[in-house]
């Protein structure tokens, strides 16, 4: 497991930090606090640039950021999730076997006790794929070429829905 970390919030001219009321600026958006973000490679895929990206993108942004590395089961990512204390949980796939590894992380995520911790993914994942995604229970699904600052975004409003 890799953890990337970025708490110097030199983002926020306030400096107002994770345990002040007015809480942090994470590129042009205000969150209570800064949001701990867990991205992982379920399954078999091998492929970890997109993941690896986006990890350090949002790191970059402001946001603590833990990555599991590749080929990790649903189970590990769901007791990692909840041991880390994460906000929100990030998959990444481009094997195609999203229909099937989202919802058993999602499924695993309530054994575990983190079943209120939300799940956003992106790879390559057919659009006609997204609707059955999201009635499982994942908050949102990111394409390739997806602008970071709505990635952090959403994150946002999935953050406040679940308060």
């Amino acid at each position: 497991m890799i953890v990337f970390q970025n708490l110097s919030l030199s983002k926020n001219p306030s400096g107002s930090g994770a345990g002040n009321p007015s809480g942090v600026e994470i590129a042009g958006v205000r969150f209570s606090k800064v949001p701990r973000v867990l991205i992982a490679k379920p399954g078999l895929d091998g492929h970890d640039r997109g993941a690896k990206y986006i990890a350090k993108a949002l790191r970059d942004a402001g946001m603590e950021v833990i990555y599991t590395g590749i080929r990790q089961s649903p189970d590990d990512i769901a007791i990692t999730a909840v041991q880390e204390d994460v906000d929100i949980v990030g998959l990444s796939l481009l094997s195609g076997a999203h229909g099937e590894l989202f919802p058993r992380v999602l499924a695993s995520l309530k054994q575990q006790g983190g079943g209120n911790i939300p799940v956003i993914g992106g790879g390559i994942i057919p659009e006609e794929d997204v609707p059955e995604l999201l009635k499982a229970g994942v908050g949102a699904i990111f394409s390739p070429g997806t602008r970071i600052e709505d990635v952090i975004i959403e994150i946002k409003r999935l953050l406040e829905k679940q308060a």
